[in-house]
C-alpha cells in the first residue's frame, strides 16, 4: 500500500486535467450555438453575409473546444460538441440550399459524418419556413425548387440504417423530416392549385 498516494494523485492529476478541459469545452459550445442560431435568423432575413460571419465565428469556436480535449477524446463524444457540430452543420446546409448552392462537406466543416447527417435533417424544417414565408409573400417562384432538395435529403436519410447509438439519433431525425416533408408538399400543391385557380378566374372576368 506504499504506492496508494501516488497512485491516487496520479489519478487526481488526471481527472483535473480532464475537468479543466471540460470547462473550456462547454462554454465554447454554448456560444457557437448561439452564433449558428444567430446564422439562421440571418438567412431567413437574407442577409447572407451576415450569416457567413457568424457561421466562421461558430467554426473557429468549434475548432477551438475540439483543440482543448485533444487530450481527453471521450470529452469528444459529449453532447455538448456534438451540438455544436450539429448546428454548424445545419446552419451551413440551410445557407447553401438556399443560395442554390453545392452543399459543404463534413470535412470541410470539420463535423463528423453523424452530426453532419443530422444537421442536414434539421436544415429541412429551417427551408421549410423560408419556402412558406415564400408562399405568404405569393412568390412561387423558388417552391419546387426547394422542396426538392428537401426529398432529396430525406432520400439519402432514409438510407443510413445504423443503430442510434453510432448516428447520434438519426433516425428519430429522419421521422421528422418526413413529416415536413409532406406537410410542405400538401402546403405548396394547395398553394399552387389555389394560384391556377385564380389565374383561371381572372381570364373570365369581362374586360372593363
Amino acid at each position: 500500500m506504499k504506492n496508494l498516494d501516488a497512485i491516487s494523485e496520479t489519478i487526481r492529476a488526471e481527472l483535473t486535467a480532464r475537468d479543466r478541459a471540460r470547462e473550456t469545452l462547454l462554454p465554447l459550445s454554448r456560444d457557437a450555438i448561439r452564433y449558428c442560431s444567430q446564422s439562421i435568423r440571418a438567412i431567413h432575413r437574407q442577409e447572407f453575409d451576415s450569416a457567413v460571419s457568424q457561421l466562421a465565428q461558430a467554426r473557429s469556436l468549434i475548432t477551438r473546444a475540439a483543440q482543448a480535449i485533444d487530450n481527453n477524446p471521450e470529452l469528444g463524444a459529449s453532447g455538448a460538441l456534438k451540438d455544436a457540430q450539429k448546428e454548424l452543420a445545419e446552419g451551413n446546409i440551410t445557407l447553401a440550399i438556399i443560395k442554390g448552392e453545392d452543399l459543404p462537406t463534413p470535412a470541410e466543416l470539420g463535423v463528423d459524418g453523424a452530426a453532419f447527417l443530422n444537421g442536414m435533417g434539421e436544415a429541412v424544417g429551417e427551408v421549410r419556413r423560408y419556402l412558406l414565408d415564400g408562399l405568404r409573400r405569393g412568390d412561387l417562384s423558388r417552391g419546387e425548387e426547394l422542396l426538392a432538395a428537401m426529398d432529396d435529403i430525406y432520400s439519402i436519410l432514409v438510407t443510413f440504417d445504423y443503430p442510434d447509438a453510432v448516428t447520434g439519433g438519426l433516425r428519430r431525425t429522419t421521422d421528422m423530416v418526413r413529416g415536413v416533408l409532406e406537410r410542405t408538399r400538401s402546403d405548396l400543391t394547395l398553394t399552387i392549385q389555389q394560384k391556377r385557380l385564380e389565374e383561371k378566374l381572372e381570364s373570365f372576368r369581362p374586360e372593363s
